[in-house]
């Protein structure tokens, strides 16, 4: 029946009534009419009449209009449900990703850019009510895409990061990543302003203190969820290219600031996370999924489109053309 549903299903009991019908009227059928009592039918054994045959079939015409009648008592009808949402307090968000050589470790695979990468587009992916923003950082930093609701735009700048020492210098400026993802909010006027800083290492360049950006952040009210992604201990760093250009790579110590990851995070109301795999990556942001959520007023809109009126039409048709015929042409013969 697709959309079809039915208001009042239980009238469908009505119908164990037209069996019963059935019964009566095969039961009874030798009491109807009467009868007339003759010495022989051997006159009539020619007589094919049409109405003779049509009569019989009154019956299930009447029949017909009660299913049809019990049918509209059970007021069939489409719904057709429409559903606006409004979201009642965006959150804009900034994501402030490292993108220093170290980067292309590979103790995430395939490496540790393109394993966020894979995940930062399922994070944006999943914030379908929220503007999002994408700032890249190594020794210097620059705005991907300022805070912006186009999905498209957001999933194309995070396909399009990758390291590039021509384009930006070489280092890791925690400072100057997480001050121009201050800069992409500070005037923003949703209710809830959140930066998710990503890095692998040590701050050891930019012109920025970190701890100074962190205070910036608190005063404007933006909170600061900081991830270290690396392994414990050793993991396989870039350290040089050869003549074709192709990355070197050798075992090196992993090094991040936890301790002042740790300190951004804890002044400006956010959490530090430590990612150690792909999986535990990806767990984290779907931790901050989690907890910054968007309140979303939903209406819903239900359209009922009503059958029952042209069924009962039919059924009173029925009934009509059934009284007219019994009591005109069909009323008396042999």
């Amino acid at each position: 029946m697709g959309n079809i549903t039915f208001l009042n299903p239980h009238f469908f009991w009505l119908f164990l009534t037209i069996p019963a019908a059935i019964f009566w009227h095969y039961y009874n059928r030798n009491k109807r009419d009467a009868s007339l009592k003759i010495s022989s039918t051997k006159a009539f054994k020619n007589s094919h009449s049409l109405l003779s045959k049509i009569k019989p079939l009154l019956f299930y015409v009447r029949l017909l209009a009660l299913s049809f009648i019990i049918l509209a008592l059970a007021r069939p009808r489409s719904v057709d449900v429409s559903v606006k949402q409004k979201s009642t307090s965006g959150i804009d968000i900034v994501m402030a990703i490292d993108v220093s050589g170290s980067m292309l470790a590979k103790d995430l695979k395939p490496n540790r850019l393109e394993a966020l990468k894979k995940v930062a587009s399922k994070f944006a992916n999943d914030r379908i009510n929220d503007r999002i923003g994408i700032v890249v950082y190594a020794g210097e930093s620059y705005t991907k895409t300022p805070v912006t609701s186009d999905g498209l735009i957001v999933q194309q700048a995070i396909k399009s990061i990758e390291y590039d020492d021509s384009i930006i210098e070489d280092g890791t400026g925690i400072g100057v990543g997480l001050a121009t993802a201050i800069n992409r909010l500070r005037e923003s006027k949703a209710k809830s302003r959140i930066i998710i800083l990503l890095t692998d290492g040590v701050n050891n360049s930019g012109t920025i203190d970190p701890r100074m950006a962190a205070d910036i952040a608190k005063k404007y009210g933006i909170k600061v969820y900081t991830i270290g992604i690396g392994t414990n201990g050793r993991a396989m760093f870039p350290y040089s290219k050869d003549p074709n250009g192709k990355f070197l790579y050798q075992m090196m110590d992993v090094e991040i600031d936890e301790g002042l990851m740790k300190e951004i995070a804890k002044k400006t109301d956010g959490i530090y996370y430590r990612a150690t795999s792909n999986e535990k990556l990806q767990e984290i942001y779907d931790n901050i999924n989690k907890l910054e959520k968007t309140e979303i007023k939903e209406k819903k809109f239900t359209n009922y489109n009503e059958f029952f009126r042209p069924i009962l039409l039919i059924a009173c048709g029925l009934i009509l053309i059934e009284v007219v015929l019994r009591n005109t042409i069909l009323r008396g013969f042999i």
